[in-house]
């Protein structure tokens, strides 16, 4: 155990409040962007509101690759500390830092290529097609951008500095938030540009947001130094980022891609079921901060753990984790159960819209303890390198059970089958999660585990 691994001394539970709180304030902040980002589009018309409901699920996908990195360098950053190997945790972040940014410039390009089949390939109209495409371009072309973001925030995270990592995510919010009204409808006797002045927001947040974190981890334990990549076993280095970072990504990918395939299936009944569907499920976004904060706190907190030997402490972590989440989850579906109506009149004044709006929050809240679970556990697995079983227990949610749901009862019942598809997943994969993280939280640590070396 090193001195910099901080969270192997002290309360569970505070650490979980300490680490989670910053990061709520930082995860509300980046989906607050998204609500924004939606009521003002919204201002253009009910075609630029359906356009971003195609869009979300795959800005979501893409950016839930990075994500994917940023837990990668976490956890193997978490780990080192808590062996008391500093000097390989630092090696690794500055390796991670430039795998983010050559990782995005790959992915950046490969969605730039890909944009007209794989919005064809969803079902969008003709119609929406070029507004889609005003986004979506700027927004591709940014990706290496959003990537080293995340991959400093990765280094941030992993030395359990949540309250700096929220200061990251604030940065790129407030940009949005002061932005998006210049750049989407414009104010102050300026043109606004539409649908692409959210992606221009957007790339200028990412911008300042890595002048931020770059700042913040000069003041850490770890410093960005890129002399000390020539130091670094890179295959070895790259393998256990990508032990972790690859399952990790497809594991956060796997949602908004059911929810991509999800609004293709909605297309089917009209552009009023896709912008209701697109406009709460953005709600739904803010909704379960909380959650998504815990999810991103856990890692290090059970991995420096696990990496000192303490697999008690783990596992407390996890079972008080999985409380809340269950608590929590129960009374946001009430909330949103009951004033489902009202919220829907913030974003439109459709009555069609509104209605579908107010039926899938009807249905889906009720799965949000479930949800909670699958994700706390998922972020557990990728901090214990089992990044695997979370990528099999979020396939399983997507394509065992929600997809067949909405496939299969969408002729009888409609849009309320496939919104339906959503609330059975989220308690299935809720299941699902809990007996893994069992499982693998009562086997000690590096048990079955890959070593590792000294790049």
């Amino acid at each position: 155990m090193s001195e910099t691994a901080k969270l192997t001394r002290g309360s569970i539970r505070g650490h979980l409040v300490t680490q989670t709180m910053p990061m709520i304030i930082g995860v509300a902040a980046i989906m607050s962007v998204g609500l924004i980002d939606a009521y003002f589009i919204g201002q253009l018309g009910p075609q630029e509101l359906a356009a971003v409901a195609f869009i979300f699920p795959i800005s979501i996908a893409i950016s839930s690759l990075g994500v994917g990195v940023m837990v990668g360098i976490n956890s193997v950053i978490a780990r080192s500390l808590g062996e008391g190997d500093r000097d390989r945790a630092e090696r690794r972040a500055n390796f991670g830092a430039v795998f983010a940014l050559v990782t995005g410039l790959v992915l950046g390009l490969a969605l730039y290529l890909l944009l007209d089949p794989l919005f064809r390939l969803m079902q969008a109209s003709d119609e929406l097609l070029p507004l889609i495409k005003r986004y979506m371009g700027p927004f591709a072309l940014g990706m290496p951008l959003l990537l080293f973001q995340m991959g400093l925030s990765g280094i941030l995270r992993g030395q359990g500095e949540a309250r700096a990592t929220s200061y990251v995510s604030l940065t790129y919010s407030i940009a949005n938030w002061i932005l998006d009204p210049l750049l989407i409808t414009g104010a102050f006797g300026l043109e606004g540009f539409g649908v692409a002045g959210a992606a221009y927001a957007t790339l200028a947040g990412w911008a300042l947001a890595i002048l931020v974190a770059l700042w913040l981890i000069r003041r850490s334990a770890l410093h960005i130094n890129f002399t000390l990549v020539r130091q670094c076993r890179m295959g070895e280095s790259a393998k256990a980022i990508v032990r972790v970072a690859g399952p990790a990504a497809f594991s956060n990918a796997i949602n908004p891609i059911g929810l991509a395939v999800l609004t293709a299936l909605l297309a089917s009944q009209g552009d009023a079921a896709v912008a209701g569907f697109g406009a709460a499920g953005r709600l739904q976004s803010f909704a379960v901060v909380p959650l998504l904060a815990l999810s991103g706190a856990i890692g290090a907190i059970v991995g420096q753990n696990w990496g000192a030997g303490m697999p008690d402490r783990s596992r407390l972590a996890m079972r008080e984790a999985g409380a809340f989440c269950i608590g929590y989850g129960l009374l946001v579906a009430m909330l949103l159960f009951a004033f489902g109506d009202w919220f829907a009149g913030l974003f439109t004044q459709d009555p069609a819209v509104v209605r579908e709006f107010d039926s899938y929050l009807a249905i889906s809240v009720w799965g949000y303890a479930g949800f909670g679970v699958l994700i706390v556990a998922n972020g557990a697995m990728n901090a214990l390198d089992r990044a695997r079983y979370a990528l099999a227990q979020s396939f399983a949610r997507v394509f065992l059970v929600m997809l067949p749901f909405a496939w299969l009862l969408r002729p009888m019942f409609g849009a309320e089958a496939i919104y339906a598809a959503e609330l059975a997943a989220n308690l299935a994969g809720g299941l699902l999660a809990a007996f893994l993280a069992w499982h693998v939280l009562r086997a000690r640590p590096h048990e079955g585990s890959v070593p590792q070396t000294n790049s």
